[in-house]
């Protein structure tokens, strides 16, 4: 396709066409994993699963990709749905306008192809470790992203396994460590994180209930973290990169 003839320029016409056969989930549609959504459509990855229970607020609009005035109450994931299919007509979308808890297998049905990865952008700490757990026990590979809010400068951010994460004191990744080592899991997730040292001028936090399509009841503390144009949309990139380069084969001489 046209659209993607200067990728091809870059890694060839034969990894454009295996990205084609790619299929991966993105989990939570905020700053990160917007970014990272749209960054795979225009890499040409051929189906993304696209799972988020949430609408667009006015607090969206400095960071998330989709959020503008003309869009707020309305879902991400049918926002996203009609973004994606313009940018790639061809791409298959399966949308999930859902909170993620633990039912993983019920989001895949007999019309997905076969998962070949997931993005983590989700930032409920219960759906998260469910979702790394997950992947980690059935082989799908994961990459995950450890804390882009509070935070300023994305040329802090880097790409490492979690066994190397360098910052684990910061509290969302030291709970997500210590967590995921209690059900034996210490290495094997790729993740997003950044060097910087988190700030917010105070702590916001409120008691959220969320009502799943299937009836089911979640109530959890929410934390608002301060958040800056720049970290989130630049994490969602470094994992949409680290997603393609890993279909890619040899394309440098």
């Amino acid at each position: 396709m046209e659209i993607f003839s200067r990728n091809s320029l870059f890694w060839g016409e034969e990894n454009q066409n295996i990205l084609k056969k790619q299929h991966v989930a993105v989990f939570g549609l905020g700053g990160v994993g917007g970014f990272c959504a749209e960054a795979l459509a225009r890499a040409g990855v051929g189906e993304l699963t696209l799972v988020d229970f949430d609408v667009v607020s006015e607090t969206n609009i400095n960071r998330q990709i989709v959020a503008l005035h003309s869009t707020i109450g309305r879902a991400k994931t049918k926002l996203f749905e009609a973004r994606l299919k313009d940018i790639n007509p061809e791409i298959k979308l399966n949308i999930i306008n859902d909170f993620y808890i633990d039912k993983f297998d019920e989001l895949f049905t007999p019309h997905s192809s076969p998962l070949t990865y997931a993005a983590d952008a989700i930032d409920t700490m219960r759906s998260k470790i469910s979702l790394l757990e997950t992947c980690v026990k059935n082989g799908i590979p994961v990459i995950s992203s450890m804390g882009a809010g509070n935070r300023i400068d994305p040329t802090k951010l880097y790409v490492s396994d979690i066994s190397e994460i360098e910052n684990k004191n910061a509290p969302f990744v030291s709970n997500i460590i210590y967590q995921l080592k209690k059900r034996g899991i210490e290495k094997g997730i790729t993740v997003v994180a950044s060097r910087e040292k988190p700030f917010s001028r105070e702590k916001i936090s409120e008691k959220e209930k969320i009502i799943t399509s299937s009836g089911e009841t979640i109530e959890f503390t929410k934390i608002t973290p301060s958040s800056t144009p720049f970290v989130a949309s630049c994490a969602g990139i470094f994992m949409a990169a680290h997603i393609t380069k890993s279909f890619l084969k040899e394309y440098k001489s």
